[in-house]
């Protein structure tokens, strides 16, 4: 969990970000940020049905299962397999149609089809220009 406040910002700046993909499309990360977006994935708090108001943020709020790299792959975690596994598994509930990697290849999404490229997110102002 982050150590700081200004972590704390970005940890909620990202989850609240990841609410807002749709339910069946995916999100890339911005290119610059993937591993900082990763590690605030990775530290998503597990729900607890018998606490549910222990963290704002945590795996049955927050999609992360739509955040996905930049050529549509769902990126290996060195766990053998299981998170991405889970992950493809949460997509496809969603109708997202995952396409098996193989050997050590990742499985992947169809951006064309599945993937979400918004301006800007929901919750942002545009540009009033």
């Amino acid at each position: 969990m982050p150590q700081t406040d200004e972590a704390g910002e970005w940890f909620s700046a990202v989850y609240e970000a990841v609410q807002q993909i749709p339910y069946g499309k995916s999100l890339l990360g911005y290119p610059k940020r993937a591993r900082q977006v990763g590690v605030c994935l990775k530290n998503l708090p597990t729900y607890d049905e018998n606490n549910p108001e222990q963290f704002e943020y945590h795996s049955q709020n927050v999609p992360w299962q739509r955040v996905i790299n930049s050529k549509g792959g769902i990126s290996p975690r060195g766990d053998g397999g299981s998170g991405a596994n889970r992950q493809a598994q949460r997509l496809r509930a969603e109708g997202v149609e995952v396409e098996d990697g193989r050997g050590a290849d990742e499985a992947s999404v169809d951006l064309s089809r599945f993937g979400w490229f918004p301006k800007d997110l929901p919750d942002e102002p545009g540009d009033e220009a």
